[in-house]
C-alpha cells in the first residue's frame, strides 16, 4: 500500500471543549504545540487535513449557534475539508467516509480531542473499515476521569490504556515525526 494515499484526521480540536467543566488546560501546551508540528508537517507532504467538529443540537457548547464549534485558538489550520459529526466516531453520518473514499484515502493519521473517546472510536471504526491507521497519542488531548468506584485515572493513565488496546490491533502507535516519515510528498495532480 502506497502511504501518499493519506490523510489527517484532527478530530473535535474544537472551543466547545473549553466551555465543559473538566477542562484542564495543564496540557494544552504540549498537545497544540504537537498537534501543530503534525498539522505543518502535513501540509508541507501534501496529505490532506480534515477538520471535524463534534455537533449537538442540544448542547449549549456544541450546537453551531453556540459559537464554539470552531477550531481551538490556539492552533492555525486550514482544513482541506470540514466534516461535523454526531456521534463519538467521525466515519458515522458525517460524510467523511464518502470522502475518503472518492479522494482514494487508504491511511488515516487520528489526532485531536478526546483520546479514549472519538478519537479512540474513530480510529477503532476506521481499522475495522480497512484503513491503515496511525494514532498519534501525542497529538491528542483529554482529562482526568473518575471511575464509579472514586478511582481517578490521570491523563497518562488514560493515554497509556488507549495506546495499549490499541497497538496492534486497530493502530500503528506512532509519534508525530514517525508519521510523517511513513507518508511521502504527495504530488499535486
Amino acid at each position: 500500500m502506497s502511504h501518499a494515499d493519506t490523510a489527517l484526521l484532527v478530530i473535535d480540536a474544537q472551543e466547545s471543549f473549553r466551555q465543559r467543566p473538566y477542562w484542564r488546560a495543564d496540557d494544552l501546551p504540549v498537545f497544540t504545540s504537537r498537534l501543530q508540528a503534525l498539522i505543518d508537517g502535513a501540509k508541507a507532504k501534501g496529505i490532506p487535513v480534515i477538520q471535524i467538529f463534534h455537533v449537538e443540537d442540544d448542547d449549549a457548547h456544541f450546537s453551531l449557534k453556540s459559537g464554539f464549534v470552531r477550531k481551538l485558538d490556539e492552533i492555525s489550520l486550514e482544513a482541506d475539508a470540514v466534516f461535523h459529526k454526531r456521534r463519538h466516531s467521525a466515519l458515522v453520518g458525517s460524510g467523511l467516509d464518502v470522502w475518503l473514499v472518492a479522494n482514494g484515502i487508504r491511511k488515516v493519521i487520528v489526532s485531536g480531542i478526546r483520546t479514549e473517546q472519538c478519537c479512540e472510536t474513530t480510529t477503532r471504526h476506521a481499522s475495522d473499515l480497512g484503513y491503515e491507521v496511525d494514532y498519534v497519542t501525542e497529538a491528542t488531548l483529554t482529562f482526568p476521569m473518575t471511575h464509579a468506584s472514586g478511582t481517578v485515572f490521570s491523563v497518562d493513565d488514560i493515554k497509556k490504556r488507549s495506546e495499549l488496546v490499541l497497538s496492534g490491533r486497530f493502530a500503528r502507535i506512532a509519534t508525530v515525526e514517525e508519521a510523517l516519515a511513513d507518508a511521502p510528498i504527495r504530488s499535486a495532480a
